[in-house]
């Protein structure tokens, strides 16, 4: 029974304040022991870079996979569930993108991407960044359920920081299930959308759904690569995980889509294969198909990023993605590969101050060769001349934000 004095919503306030903290010790006990470990084991297994560590290539780089959001102040459209809100991760995001709740809610949900756009101006490695829209749940009449949507950033939202921000490319994202996703696809395409971004396990998308075939059919005449999430998801409060089975890519990859499939497939097994034995596979029996290197230097994903640079199926086809804010956590750090890279150098990468620098350099000294920091130019739709300049207007009719 809480004292008296205390409102009920003061006491769940406190509560959930309880929850994060303790969460935030485990988390922080659970690094400081891996750490050591591994600190103790380089005395025996010093292994060394995965690969020989390559120049950058001579050329601003692109990152594929950039995450903004917002609370759906100042008329945004965004949405975050109550749920989602409720969760222990929110706060963490929110501090990783470099702004706070109270500030959003004050000057609106444009001022995270003007955020980030700042700080990869500061960046010496990263030009511009791709960053990802995310459609929601649509109900059984192809419209939006935000009873069963977590996380929404529209279209308009980011397509609109794109043209604000010049460093800053329209990753769109439909969920195909929508009655008028041709329209909106067609849209994204004429606004200046560079790729196509699904979390299918979040937005409740079957890739090998046949009915999809005209979706992807414009996909390919539109020249727009899909970005789509493979392997296990942790970012949510729920996740269905058999729709990020890398084997359920078969049918866009037939009909000619250019597949990027995030983190490469990097966590979880489907029928008792590795996600990632999957998709090595598809890769084999399809050019079309690449993999971004987003999320795989984690402390949860540790291994991974060494075996897909030495795995042959994935040579010429992974593609370089920070999956920022994510890069901005604790959960990511030089010092958690004390058997491939020396103290001096676990040092030097700690200190640098730009999120986007240290995450390129951090894979550059790991391995990652030049040709995957190139990657991202080579695969993104160009928008045409003209279609970017500031308060561009198109004749296609805009879709209803939801």
């Amino acid at each position: 029974m809480p004292p008296a004095h205390l409102h009920p919503a003061e006491t769940s306030t406190a509560s959930r304040r309880r929850r994060f903290l303790r969460r935030l010790c485990r988390l922080a006990l659970l690094g400081a022991g891996l750490l050591a470990a591994l600190l103790l084991a380089r005395l025996a297994f010093f292994a060394g870079p995965y690969r020989a560590p390559q120049p950058l290539p001579d050329l601003p780089l692109v990152d594929l996979h950039c995450h903004v959001a917002g609370l759906g102040a100042g008329g945004s459209g965004c949405f975050i569930s109550p749920a989602l809100r409720d969760n222990w991760r929110f706060g963490f995001y929110l501090r990783a993108f470099g702004v706070s709740r109270a500030e959003l809610e004050r000057e609106g949900d444009a001022l995270l991407p003007a955020r980030l756009s700042a700080r990869l101006a500061q960046s010496r490695h990263v030009q511009q960044a791709v960053v990802l829209a995310l459609d929601g749940v649509v109900d059984a009449a192809g419209n939006l359920d935000t009873n069963r949507t977590e996380f929404y950033v529209p279209n308009e939202f980011v397509a609109a920081a794109a043209r604000r921000h010049t460093n800053l490319l329209f990753g769109a994202s439909i969920n195909p299930y929508r009655t008028d996703a041709l329209a909106r696809l067609d849209w994204a395409a004429t606004n200046g959308a560079v790729l196509v971004k699904w979390l299918p396990a979040i937005q409740e998308i079957d890739p090998a759904d046949p009915r999809l075939e005209p979706f992807y059919r414009r996909l390919v005449a539109h020249g727009l690569p899909l970005l789509t999430h493979t392997g296990s998801e942790n970012s949510f409060t729920h996740s269905a995980e058999d729709s990020a089975d890398p084997a359920r890519l078969e049918f866009p990859l037939r009909l000619g889509v250019t597949v990027i499939a995030a983190h490469a497939a990097g966590g979880g097994a489907t029928a008792g294969e590795r996600n990632l034995d999957r998709l090595a596979r598809l890769m084999v029996a399809h050019t079309n198909l690449f993999a971004d290197l987003s999320a795989l230097t984690q402390f949860n994903r540790l291994g991974r990023l060494g075996e897909v640079l030495r795995r042959p199926e994935f040579r010429g086809r992974l593609v370089y993605g920070s999956d920022f804010p994510l890069i901005n956590l604790p959960m990511v750090s030089p010092w958690y590969f004390p058997l491939n890279l020396r103290l001096a150098e676990m040092g030097r990468l700690g200190r640098v101050p730009n999120p986007w620098d240290r995450d390129v350099e951090l894979k550059q000294a790991l391995g990652v060769p030049a040709d995957v920091f190139a990657r991202p130019r080579q695969l993104l739709r160009r928008p045409r001349v003209g279609q970017l300049r500031k308060g561009c207007t198109t004749r296609v009719p805009r879709p209803g934000r939801r």
